[in-house]
């Protein structure tokens, strides 16, 4: 078995047996939330001295670092190519699939990802967020939807508007969690290609976890479904949306952040919210592992 790997960002992760911790505190302020590309570089060649060449799943901490995934699935550029790709399964409530003009940010690295020759399609579930309807279609990066690299699997949003415009095989919404994880596992059933898996505790719904961030509908058997079902196929997987209290110094990212409206967090529900995040996480790894 490959041991799990803690980023450690921003202290947030509790403590996981056998798991090989690296610190990377120093950059949490500069990396969270977004970053310039030659920051993101020159963090990813940081991050590359300290990873072993082969690891387990990867927990990042919160949300705001999930565009460390796309450093995660760049790695797999030495495995995998056009003429033997991967698909890319991430679980969130956004699509993380936005412009940033600023370089690239926890909701921006998706496009990137569908972009590497080696990456078949990527698949986002879960999505409960508005970023999918109409009004804010425009801030979406088009590319990926139109050219069929990348799916939308939706929820409590109206996306009826993408079939008038040619995006119907992209914008998939349905009623209930049930029915979007059983029509996402009928199509995969005769799939063969390996999976990436990446998952922001967002997409779950608060009666089940609390995050930064916005949540979705999904409880956690829809996640060990899914798992389970594709468990022969996954040759990699990373786990954000833990729950931690940051102030930026940068003026511009404090901004950013307050855009967002993530609620403010009482000491008391921190720490018991973060236990409940760490016994999520037991699971999550039990299921993942080898």
């Amino acid at each position: 078995m490959t041991c799990p790997i803690i980023l450690n960002f921003d202290q947030s992760v509790g403590k996981i047996d056998h798991a090989n911790t690296i610190d990377v505190t120093q950059w949490q302020d500069a990396i969270r939330f977004g970053c310039t590309k030659k920051t993101f570089n020159q963090f990813n060649n940081v991050l590359q001295q300290f990873l072993p060449e082969s690891h387990g799943t990867v927990l990042m901490g919160s949300g705001d670092f999930h565009h460390i995934s796309l450093l995660l699935i760049e790695r797999l550029a030495q495995q995998y190519s056009a003429d033997n790709p991967i698909q890319v399964v991430i679980f969130d409530n956004h699509p993380d699939n936005m412009r940033y003009l600023f370089g690239i940010h926890c909701g921006s690295w998706v496009s990137y990802v569908a972009n590497l020759p080696f990456v078949s399609h990527v698949h986002v579930l879960g999505i409960t967020s508005h970023d999918i309807g109409i009004t804010h279609f425009w801030e979406n990066r088009w590319a990926p939807l139109f050219h069929k690299k990348l799916t939308y699997w939706s929820l409590d949003v109206n996306v009826a508007w993408a079939k008038k415009i040619g995006l119907g095989h992209s914008f998939r919404h349905f009623a209930t969690p049930d029915d979007l994880i059983a029509n996402f596992l009928s199509e995969q059933y005769h799939s063969a290609q390996p999976v990436y898996v990446s998952i922001d505790k967002d997409v779950l719904s608060e009666e089940v976890i609390h995050t930064n961030w916005d949540q979705g509908k999904l409880q956690t058997y829809h996640l060990l479904d899914t798992i389970s079902s594709i468990k022969s196929r996954i040759i990699g997987s990373d786990i954000t949306g833990e729950l931690s209290i940051w102030q930026p110094s940068n003026w511009f990212k404090r901004l950013l952040s307050s855009l967002d409206k993530q609620p403010t967090i009482s000491p008391n529900n921190l720490i018991n919210w973060q236990q409940e995040q760490h016994q999520l996480n037991l699971t999550l790894l039990k299921a993942l592992a080898a």
